[in-house]
């Protein structure tokens, strides 16, 4: 210590700690030549003469000698020593120990302020989980994972997946009310978790139309006190009971759910007592629907209400009231901004990237589904009340366009007109339709362009191709993208017989609405006739996507690969005819038909006859089932289906033949000789009848025999002179077309009457080819009245989609 001298009382306690020493000044070390030596040599690593034992406030420490003295050594580097008297002067005592430092380092230790050579800090101890607290939390929020995954599965169309979910949810959190009670904390049990497991749990049954079981989890949580608000799960029960069709209960489950909501929630007691007029009104309870219709009308009008409010008053017939209630409904305020709101303007270049992005948002979209729903409303209740309010529906009609223009519904008056029309055609009244239609010609472009399609399709129907040409072009120049336009166009085009065209209007239709099945489907159509099949495929295709179920076009399908070649596809296309319409008589000939040309005789057959049996009056599916018959050796059954020919074309004497030649062939001759005899007397000069009468009357001994073969002699002869006077006629037609010898001659020929050819022949060889190959000309097939599109001749009436009016 004797080196320490304690500071006097004038001295100045602070003085020296801004004394500034050169030694520490590391800015000028760079061009301290004798420092920058040290650090290049071996010097410079050079250890300290002080070891680890750094100067403290009580002086330097001394080096022991081995005599025992010792002997004061400042630092290795000429750092001054703290504490220690510098030129004789004093300085006042400071601590005993640097911060951070201690005097019990031993040697080889390094500096480690922070302790991180003791290594990683030891883990964090285990939760143990076998304490009762622990087990309910976990098991709590396993419940909670059940009752959203439950919810999961049923917003993804998994109902059964979501009920199994909320079964288990339920088992899981009585497990934990009964692990609560034997812990003691029974006090504490979550009334909230209760609740949603009991409310999923009924929601899930009532998804999968276990109703019962769904009541009864709703009666749980209603009749349990300690839930508060349950009371308004009447309304879920009361919807139950409603699609049980028990309107009683329903609407007495309504009527509690209603006392226990307070008038705090005005909008659920009005959805409830909408719900109770609805279910009144399934009851045939008019008057007291309509008393809470108009209670909801007073206190929150909305469009729904007023519809259903009118649909009361029309079934009890109130004229008046129903005037008062549409003029209620087309005031009600929907709530929705302006569509001008949403037209960018030119200046603000910011406000436009805005609307842009609202343009097509969720709410906006909410609004036109909501002013889409306001206008269909209006336009069936309209439609609906018109032909009562007045005396003549078109007067109701009138009155209701006057409304709807004083109101906010201004563009739905021209609808309303349009309707107008529409009801004229349903009425059978042609020209009020196309007088009131043709009101619109001055009108804006989109209700002339309305109108003119519709005229366009009425002049289609009635065949009066010119004027649907006209107003196709009317409703083209008032609205190019009208595709309904452009498909009456290309119609009109079609008839003419100028395909290439007509498909150029039904692409460009398409292009204007790529959804326009008709457009598709004529296309088809044109491009089969212009005989570029596969294009008529692809189009087909296509619109089968679109359509699935649509008989008409599979049935056009079908008919391509026919056309391509390929039966087996044909095959399975009617097939799915025949799985849509199973009594189309059409498309099962057409099975058969091609069974019966794959060589499958049976399967044909089968076709063949359910055709029958649905449609008996097809003469191609007669002759064939006939043929079958004959040539399976079975001539008994073949004479039905001849003598039902017979029935629808008495004209023809071939099925008249081949009855009589059936009956001949089973060996019932004296049948065979009484149908030949009527035959005979109904087609004297029948050259085929009057040979089986000469040999039936010969093979049975008869005296008739002469007679008949007297009469046959005069017939041929007959034959040889018409065939004489037509080689004739040709002979002097080839010099001189107006020879008036030609002219005697062809009158003489169409007075003739005519023969036909030989049906069967005198062989039995040819008799039998005759049957599998009918000769005569090929009949004309009647009508079947089926709604299958087989032949693609008829265009204006059977193939082509028109755009239909609307409904």
């Amino acid at each position: 210590m004797e080196n320490v001298h304690l500071a006097l009382e004038e001295d100045d306690l602070y003085s020296g700690y801004n004394d500034y020493n050169p030694t520490f000044d590391s800015e000028e070390l760079e061009n301290d030549v004798g420092f920058q030596q040290a650090v290049r040599t071996s010097h410079g690593r050079r250890p300290p003469m002080t070891a680890k034992f750094p100067g403290t406030a009580i002086g330097a420490r001394p080096l022991v000698s081995s005599f025992g003295s010792r002997i004061p050594m400042t630092s290795s580097m000429g750092r001054p020593m703290t504490g220690a008297v510098q030129d004789g002067a004093t300085r006042p005592m400071t601590a005993v120990r640097a911060a951070g430092y201690t005097s019990s380092l031993t040697r080889g230790s390094t500096f480690d302020p922070l302790g991180q050579s003791k290594g990683p800090a030891p883990p964090l101890e285990a939760k143990n989980e076998d304490t009762p607290e622990e087990k309910i939390k976990i098991l709590e929020k396993k419940v909670n994972d059940l009752i959203e995954e439950s919810c999961m599965a049923h917003s993804m169309g998994a109902l059964q997946l979501a009920l199994e979910k909320a079964k288990e949810a339920g088992r899981k959190e009585r497990a934990l009310v009964r692990q609560r009670e034997q812990s003691g904390n029974a006090d504490h049990i979550n009334l909230d978790l209760t609740y949603s497991v009991l409310l999923n749990l009924a929601n899930q049954y009532e998804n999968n139309e276990m109703y019962p079981e769904a009541l009864n989890s709703y009666q749980v949580i209603v009749k349990n006190k300690m839930f508060s608000n349950a009371g308004r799960l009447k309304v879920n029960m009361a919807n139950i009971y409603f699609k049980q069709k028990n309107y009683p209960k329903a609407i007495k489950f309504y009527r509690m759910a209603l006392d226990q909501i307070s008038n705090a929630h005005k909008e659920m007691r009005i959805k409830i007592m909408q719900n109770i007029g609805v279910v009144f009104v399934r009851m045939g309870q008019y008057s007291d629907a309509i008393t809470s219709f108009e209670h909801i009308m007073s206190e929150s009008p909305n469009i729904k209400t007023g519809f259903n409010l009118i649909l009361c008053y029309y079934a009890i017939g109130d004229r008046e009231r129903m005037k008062k209630a549409f003029q209620k409904l087309i005031s009600v305020p929907l709530g929705i901004d302006d569509e001008d709101k949403y037209i960018p303007s030119n200046d603000d270049t910011s406000s436009n990237m805005v609307i842009e992005a609202i343009k097509n948002d969720k709410l906006h979209q909410m609004e036109r589904d909501l002013k889409i729903l306001a206008e269909k409303y209006i336009m069936t209740v309209a439609k609906l009340i018109a032909p009562a309010v007045e005396t003549s529906f078109a007067t109701g009609f009138d009155w209701c366009v006057d409304m709807v223009k004083s109101s906010q519904y201004v563009e739905l008056a021209n609808d309303l007109e349009i309707n107008k029309a529409i009801t004229y055609l349903r009425q059978k009244d042609f020209n009020q339709a196309v007088e009131t239609l043709k009101t619109f010609e001055k009108k804006d472009s989109r209700v002339k362009s309305a109108a003119a399609t519709n005229l366009s399709f009425l002049y289609f129907l009635e065949k009066d191709y010119d004027q649907a040409d006209r107003y196709s072009d009317l409703a083209m120049t008032a609205d190019r993208y009208n595709p309904a336009a452009l498909i009456n166009k290309g119609n009109t085009v079609f008839v003419k017989q100028d395909y290439e065209k007509a498909a150029e209007f039904y692409k460009e239709a398409l292009r204007n609405d790529s959804s326009c099945t008709e457009a598709l489907y004529n296309l088809g159509l044109t491009y089969k006739k212009l005989n570029r099949l596969e294009e008529a495929l692809d189009c087909f295709l296509k619109l089968h996507a679109i359509l699935r179920n649509s008989a008409q076009v599979m049935y056009q399908l079908a008919h391509l690969y026919e056309l391509l070649e390929d039966p087996q596809q044909a095959i399975e296309w009617l097939m799915q005819v025949i799985s849509v319409t199973p009594t189309d008589p059409q498309a099962l000939a057409k099975l058969g038909e091609l069974h019966d040309s794959e060589g499958d005789k049976s399967q044909a057959f089968q076709y063949y006859y359910e055709s029958f049996r649905y449609f008996p009056s097809n003469i191609d599916v007669i002759e064939w089932l006939g043929a079958y018959y004959i040539e399976t050796q079975f001539c008994e059954k073949a004479i039905q289906y001849f003598e039902r020919a017979t029935l629808i074309q008495p004209t023809q004497v071939k099925w008249q033949l081949m009855v009589a030649s059936c009956y001949r062939r089973s060996g019932n001759y004296q049948k065979a000789l009484e149908t030949y005899k009527d035959i005979h007397r109904k087609f004297p000069e029948n050259v085929e009848c009057l040979r089986f009468l000469v040999r039936l009357c010969t093979d049975m001994g008869l005296k008739e025999v002469q007679e008949y073969a007297t009469k046959l002699k005069k017939v041929e002869k007959m034959k040889e002179i018409r065939e004489q006077c037509v080689y004739v006629f040709s002979a002097d037609s080839s010099h001189s077309s107006n020879s008036t010898k030609g002219e005697r001659l062809s009158a003489k020929m169409r007075s003739l009457p005519a023969s036909s050819e030989p049906y069967e022949a005198s062989s039995p060889k040819e008799l039998d080819a005759s049957y599998m190959d009918p000769l005569g000309p090929q009949m004309e097939r009647p009508k079947t009245g089926a709604k299958r599109r087989t032949e693609d001749d008829d265009f204006a009436d059977e193939e082509l989609g028109d755009d239909l009016l609307p409904e």
